[in-house]
């Protein structure tokens, strides 16, 4: 009687056991990537600042170091570009202050909430996506 209660455990372990050994050697192969330090990125102090923005508000629409969007576009080298993915205006600072204080249709307004010295930090940090 102990050898198949002993089995029946064992066999619903392994019901467990190998889908999360699967989903780790899934997770394994993906390319996550370890966040880096402003020091790391070598940011200054206004970039860091508007980092700290970007995360609060930003990233979970938009990825910054991938050109691939989550709900929004990605941000990876959006002012090096001459036109903004989505709506095809110049990719300045001017461009992007207004998107970022009037948003867009899918893309709620921080004219409310952000100052004029977070959106400078914010867009101080979007320059070196």
């Amino acid at each position: 009687m102990k050898m198949i209660e002993r089995f029946t455990v064992d066999v619903r372990a392994a019901r467990w056991i190998m889908p999360a050994l699967l989903a780790l050697s899934i997770l394994a192969g993906c390319d996550i990537e370890r966040r880096k330090s402003d020091a790391e990125l070598g940011l200054n102090p206004q970039q860091a600042s508007g980092r700290k923005i970007y995360d609060n508000y930003c990233d979970r629409c938009h990825r910054p170091y991938s050109t691939k969007g989550k709900k929004g576009p990605g941000l990876k080298d959006v002012f090096k570009n001459k036109y903004l993915p989505q709506t095809g205006l110049p990719a300045n600072d001017e461009r992007v202050t207004d998107i970022i204080r009037n948003g867009r249709p899918d893309m709620p307004g921080y004219g409310q909430v952000l100052s004029s010295q977070d959106i400078q930090d914010l867009l101080a940090y979007m320059h070196t996506l």
